[in-house]
């Protein structure tokens, strides 16, 4: 009797400890989890870069954000020129503009920069329909220029604009309506809007930062505004050979203004208007005048580019009335299908 109650005890023990065996084997334990999904099912990727913080909120600068952004131009593209004779490019300078330091003779005399028989080519008040053919002549001579386009003509012909910065020239600003600015119907604040619309207007055309280079509309300037500029750390540009080319009866008399000065100062900023016809009838004859007469040109740049300022980019877009969505190319409006 003894045996059997010990036998039966025995196996009761044994099942007992097979059973508590298998659970603890059988079920995961709580501190042995399976891994997330999410980390198994997906390989492994970089990370995103970290986002720039935002900028303190400004009404102005959001203006401008809603507005179209221009499309950042591409950089000129340097090619190799066709002409062996052509007048071409001696040499390259890189102006610091920090402070406002101002050229030509006429009126800045400070900085005497260029040697006896070269020249510095301009053009003012552009980009207009004559524009095209001002390129043409230079591109022939494989020489370049430094433009001085008004704003609001910058809005009219953008894509004339990015013609002249593709070109490689030089681009800065000649004010946004060509208002005389030492004219006492200016405000102070007019002044300064009619020169800084001016530099947003000529950013939006072409894309990219212009040059911190200006000419005064009519060579009038006060001190104020010379003032102004400098603080911007914007070059003043004056002349050393008027052209008066908007007083030329033809282009004969252009050639013959140009080079009987030059043949009295040896040297110096020519200063021409892209926007006269008769200048870009004449720029063919003169430009082979002055290879005939040993001169030289010499190209201008900017050591820095100018950052526009953002309320003056957004009053641009408020006055233009551009639409909040990016605007579409021609050639996507506007199919020619007969000639």
């Amino acid at each position: 009797m003894r045996n059997a109650f010990g036998l039966m005890c025995a196996t009761v023990v044994s099942a007992v400890v097979i059973a508590a065996v298998w659970y603890w084997t059988s079920s995961p334990r709580a501190d042995a989890a399976v891994p997330p999904q999410t980390v198994n099912a997906r390989k492994a990727e970089p990370l995103p870069a970290v986002a720039a913080k935002p900028a303190a909120p400004d009404v102005e600068v959001t203006a401008a954000l809603s507005a179209p952004v221009p499309a950042k131009a591409a950089a000129p593209v340097q090619q190799k020129c066709a002409n062996p004779d052509a007048l071409g490019v001696s040499r390259v300078v890189v102006a610091d503009t920090t402070g406002g330091p101002g050229f030509g003779f006429q009126q800045f005399k400070q900085l005497d920069f260029l040697t006896e028989k070269e020249v510095v080519l301009t053009f003012d008040d552009g980009p207009w329909p004559t524009t095209p053919s001002v390129l043409k002549s230079l591109a022939e001579e494989c020489t370049k220029a430094t433009f001085f386009p008004v704003g609001k003509h910058s809005t009219y012909h953008p894509e004339i604009l990015k013609q002249v910065y593709n070109a490689g020239h030089t681009v800065g600003s000649h004010t946004w309506s060509h208002a005389h600015l030492d004219s006492k119907k200016l405000t102070e604040a007019q002044v300064k809007e009619e020169i800084e619309k001016g530099f947003s207007a000529i950013k939006l055309a072409i894309g990219t930062a212009p040059a911190p280079f200006f000419r005064f509309p009519g060579l009038q300037h006060t001190p104020a505004s010379v003032d102004y500029l400098g603080t911007r750390n914007i070059a003043m540009f004056s002349t050393d050979v008027d052209s008066f080319d908007f007083k030329s009866k033809d282009a004969a008399q252009i050639v013959t203004n140009v080079m009987t000065k030059l043949d009295k100062t040896g040297k110096g900023i020519i200063l021409m208007h892209d926007l006269q016809k008769k200048t870009a009838e004449a720029l063919p004859t003169l430009l082979r005048r002055l290879k005939a007469g040993g001169y030289k040109v010499v190209h201008m740049k900017a050591k820095v580019q100018l950052e526009t300022l953002a309320e003056y980019d957004a009053l641009l877009i408020k006055d233009m009335k551009l639409p909040a969505v990016a605007s579409r190319p021609v050639s996507s409006v506007i199919q020619t299908v007969t000639e």
